[in-house]
């Protein structure tokens, strides 16, 4: 089953959503470029995300819409899934690998819209950019609370050239030290290993997690 350790690690990462070190033979101004412009992307995007996701006027299928718009506009949805599969990828049929990466999206676009409702009017705090090479940089970035230590939280950021200019998207999310992407990687290994090494174990336990999840949306929508 999906365990709390997904649950609580995996789900935060996406919930909050929304020093230079430069390497050898990687221009300055490019450099400074590209993290510049990671550490707007997080800032504009972590502002859009509360604004659209915290309005308490705003019925739940309508954030449920604008959440999977904004995490497949701005995070790397397939290659994250692809990650998360890790070595199970190659063992997956076509058909399975296409119904894992619906379902990959509908678990974290249904399991966690509802968490966004805590940070109304919470303001991610960036403190710094790092990069990593040519084409990925961290964003080091700080969510205050008002109680308690601040989280640390950083982005892992990839840009490739577009039509229009640099695309980035969310490769990763760490919050303090814990990564979302390793953590959905550990925990979907373990259910692939309780089901006799296959990945049609896995696309039955995410097709029983969103049917309960979809379900409890639409009881929560006649109410």
């Amino acid at each position: 089953m999906i365990s709390r350790r997904f649950s609580q690690a995996a789900c935060k990462g996406l919930a909050l959503l929304f020093i230079v070190a430069l390497p050898l033979g990687l221009p300055t101004t490019a450099a400074a470029s590209l993290e510049d412009k990671a550490g707007d992307f997080i800032r504009s995007l972590s502002q859009e995300a509360v604004s659209a996701l915290t309005r308490t006027d705003t019925p739940r299928e309508e954030r449920i819409k604008k959440f999977r718009v904004l995490f497949k506009k701005h995070f790397a949805v397939g290659a994250i899934g692809h990650f998360v599969l890790g070595r199970n990828w190659k063992n997956a049929t076509k058909d399975e690998r296409t119904e894992y990466l619906k379902l990959f999206e509908d678990l974290m676009v249904v399991s966690y819209v509802d968490r966004f409702q805590r940070y109304a009017g919470v303001k991610l705090d960036i403190a710094r950019v790092r990069t990593e090479n040519a084409t990925n940089v961290t964003v080091f970035s700080v969510l205050p609370r008002d109680t308690g230590k601040p989280v640390n939280v950083l982005w892992r950021v990839g840009a490739r050239v577009g039509p229009e200019g640099d695309i980035l998207k969310i490769l990763d999310v760490i919050i303090e030290g814990a990564s979302m992407s390793q953590t959905l990687r550990s925990d979907f290994a373990s259910i692939i290993r309780q089901k006799d090494g296959k990945v049609s174990g896995l696309l039955e336990e995410l097709r029983i997690k969103t049917a309960a999840l979809k379900a409890a949306e639409a009881k929560n929508v006649q109410k």
